[in-house]
């Protein structure tokens, strides 16, 4: 439960005030997109639906009994597939894209699982839900699920559904500052990774998918992860592909709205988020990853006090200075008495020390760790 401070992130004072200048920038850029889409809105709609379009399947999740998934009804976007080459001029037209996507409501979506078919109608923001009720149980596992939009030809597509059961123990993930590195040092270097980056380009934590396949342990008796991100639904396929590209294990992502979700506060949203996955999946423990950027200490240690025996162990990335340090230390102590290790770690090589320590990883599994952990700093 060392903090490892061989690998600590330098540049103290100018994180904490890239991170401030960063939390003041993002309300204005959101409300910008939020105020600029819902001018045109009224005029644009009804010439929406009328066109050509897209189905965005997010990721579906539950049980064999019941599944959830949702999804976006859009304009075409023109966005060609990422490659490491890419200029940043086109990265950042993507990213502004990806910011004034084009949502179409009153659209009825169609979904079949397990030979059932379900339908509902897309919001004023896009959004659809399905939730499937199959006759059957759904077998454990990858499924797919067929989308259609109901009186178009267009737009079919197939959305993902991971479904739960028999698991050892579950993951709860940020993505932000614990598994994408996001330059928290510098506010000029974070806005230019952010917002010219691309899925190839941006870069994983040193040894976090090697930590998170272990974790998992893909196969039939895999445990199952889940990320909760305040980023928006608008960068899905950003983060998705990112996941995929560097290997790390692939799982529902829970994100936000642009609008009144991000200005809700990031607490609130992510203990919703982990309330209902706690809720799906009553008998299932859970391993709960975050960093010291943001609020992620202080939400965990409440989901410690909230559920008593749920939660198998808290892994925090140390991403910030010292007196950030002293008052995760002191949230330590605190879940401690609750039977939880929270462990501050400046790398994935100290989770994974405690997970074999617990019998939640393999000795092998932990080799995989250090490998790839030093075969980064190598390099």
């Amino acid at each position: 439960m060392e903090r490892g401070g061989a690998f600590r992130l330098g540049g103290v004072t100018a994180a904490k005030t890239a991170k401030m200048a960063f939390k003041t920038l993002l309300p204005v850029l959101e409300r910008a997109v939020v105020v600029t889409d819902r001018a045109f809105s009224g005029y644009i709609q009804p010439r929406r639906l009328r066109g050509k379009l897209i189905l965005q399947p997010y990721v579906g999740w539950g049980t064999p009994a019941e599944v959830e998934l949702t999804g976006r009804v859009l304009l075409p976007r023109a966005l060609a597939p990422a490659r490491k080459g890419d200029p940043r001029w086109r990265n950042f037209r993507n990213v502004v894209r990806r910011l004034f996507s084009r949502e179409v409501g009153g659209v009825r979506v169609a979904g079949t699982l397990g030979g059932q078919t379900v339908s509902g109608v897309s919001d004023s923001d896009g959004y659809f839900t399905l939730r499937f009720a199959p006759a059957a149980p759904v077998p454990a596992g990858w499924h797919e699920v067929e989308l259609q939009m109901e009186g178009r030809q267009e737009g079919a597509a197939r959305a993902r559904v991971q479904v739960v059961a028999g698991a050892r123990f579950g993951i709860i993930s940020d993505l932000d500052d614990t598994v994408i590195q996001s330059d928290v040092t510098s506010l000029p270097r974070m806005l230019m990774t952010s917002l010219t980056g691309n899925a190839r380009t941006r870069s994983p934590f040193p040894g976090v998918g090697a930590l998170y396949r272990a974790l998992t342990r893909e196969g039939e008796a895999r445990n199952p992860i889940f990320y909760v991100s305040s980023s928006p639904w608008n960068f899905f396929d950003l983060l998705w592909q990112f996941l995929d590209y560097r290997r790390i294990p692939l799982g529902p992502l829970f994100l936000r709205n642009w609008g009144m979700d991000l200005l809700g506060g990031h607490g609130g949203y992510k203990h919703g988020v982990i309330e209902r996955i706690f809720q799906r999946y009553p008998d299932l423990k859970f391993v709960l990853v975050g960093d010291s950027g943001e609020k992620d200490p202080e939400i965990y240690a409440e989901v410690v006090r909230r559920h008593p025996g749920r939660v198998l162990a808290v892994y925090i990335r140390d991403v910030t200075e010292a007196g950030r340090d002293s008052s995760v230390l002191k949230l330590r102590e605190e879940v401690r008495k609750a039977g939880v290790d929270l462990v501050l770690a400046a790398d994935s090589l100290n989770a994974a020390s405690h997970a074999l320590a617990m019998g939640l990883i393999t000795p092998g599994e932990y080799r995989s760790v250090l490998t790839s952990v030093a075969r980064t700093y190598e390099t």
